[in-house]
């Protein structure tokens, strides 16, 4: 592992790393924030959306501060593999690089470094374990978009590895939107119940469970109607123990504007249960 940025903010350190990764074959960036005396601190992982990298909730989300304050370690990986090695479509933004899905792929030559759900919930938490001490024993997850739609499956497959849940914007229902199933079928291939396991709405079905999730959604989101469709996860959740609370909010769109004005809600949220 190797440290290529490090900044003090709030009494806290933003630091930057890459490293090998074994499950993705290549190199991978991720971005820590450590808050004063964290050790024992618990762990917030943020997965980010399409075309994003850890960049940019380092760089707009504003969270910093907040996390200093409550004593929460944020994690913020990657979207995807990366290289000139790896395989991608440069100019399709949802698909390749940039956007992992966070899923693992079994499809020929996608399976060989596009497997951002194992990294994501095994193979990068051995590697902060090992090099921070922070209490692993509590952490909790939270994302945007393609990374709402991460920490939802996530946390629905590993109920007891993640203590909350949280989303803002999240492809609730991938398998059936029309910009996220061509990717699937090209990670996952043709036939659609493979494609289930990294649904959220279909995991729930299947009877996946998690006790409660936070989601806040932009209600002037142009990608509200064609992608994100939170009303689905709001309906198969009324059938479950699930308590969701879906915020519709006013005004707000797709951006860190909308990201970075409820994060602290988000990270009070989760410091309230992990």
């Amino acid at each position: 592992m190797k440290k290529i940025a490090e900044f003090f903010s709030f009494g806290g350190q933003q630091l930057v790393y890459s490293h090998k990764s074994e499950i993705n074959n290549c190199e991978m960036n991720f971005a820590v924030f450590l808050p004063p005396n964290y050790k024992n601190a618990p762990v917030l992982w943020f997965l980010s959306g399409l075309t994003c990298t850890h960049q940019n909730v380092m760089e707009k989300g504003e969270y910093r501060k907040k996390a200093a304050d409550l004593g929460l370690a944020i994690i913020c990986p990657d979207t995807s593999p990366r290289g000139g090695h790896v395989p991608d479509e440069k100019d399709n933004w949802q698909f390749g690089s940039g956007a992992g899905f966070y899923l693992d792929a079994t499809q020929d030559p996608y399976y060989k470094n596009y497997n951002m759900y194992s990294y994501i919930t095994i193979e990068l938490p051995k590697i902060i374990e090992s090099n921070f001490d922070l209490d692993m024993s509590r952490q909790s997850i939270f994302g945007h978009s393609m990374g709402g739609h991460g920490a939802l499956i996530m946390s629905l497959r590993n109920p007891r590895k993640y203590k909350s849940c949280s989303a803002f914007a999240p492809i609730v229902e991938p398998s059936s939107a029309s910009w996220s199933s061509a990717a699937y079928e090209k990670y996952l291939g043709k036939n659609k119940e493979n494609w289930l396991n990294y649904d959220s709405v279909a995991l729930i079905n299947k009877g996946f469970t998690f006790p409660e999730i936070l989601i806040d959604q932009g209600e002037a989101d142009s990608f509200l109607d064609e992608g994100l469709r939170p009303w689905l996860l709001s309906k198969v959740c009324e059938k479950t123990s699930i308590n969701l609370e879906l915020r519709m909010q006013p005004n707000y769109d797709h951006s860190y504007y909308f990201i970075s004005t409820f994060m602290t809600d988000h990270l009070n949220w989760h410091r309230d249960r992990i």
